[in-house]
């Protein structure tokens, strides 16, 4: 999951630079941002838990995008236990869907949160 999001953020910014794109084929939208949150790692120098890292790069994204951006998020709540990671990627696919509706890739490992797809409009 994690290597295919990669590999979508590096071809969104090489389409939007106009380099090659190695596709046979491929129309990509041009996108105001792109936000990523791929990867799990704390900044010790900093003194920020791998959760806190986390949460303030969800939070520059959610803060910052507009429906013409695209959001890559990896395992969102992944650095907390698994009940307050649960919430916590429930609220923000919501919160992306309903109130900022930017093109979103949202993987987890949260199995409860795939009922989501059938009750959000597409």
């Amino acid at each position: 999951k994690s290597t295919y999001m990669r590999q979508l953020a590096l071809v969104t910014v090489m389409s939007q630079i106009g380099c090659f794109v190695p596709a046979t084929e491929a129309v990509l939208p041009v996108f105001d941002q792109i936000f990523t949150r791929i990867g799990a790692a704390d900044d010790l120098i900093s003194g920020q838990s791998t959760f806190m890292v986390e949460m303030l790069e969800a939070k520059n994204a959610i803060a910052n995008a507009s429906e013409r951006s695209l959001i890559l998020f990896d395992e969102i709540g992944r650095g907390t236990s698994t009940y307050d990671g649960m919430a916590l990627a429930q609220a923000i696919i919501e919160h992306i869907h309903d109130q900022i509706g930017a093109k979103t890739l949202f993987s987890t490992h949260y199995h409860e949160l795939t009922v989501l797809e059938d009750s959000l409009d597409q």
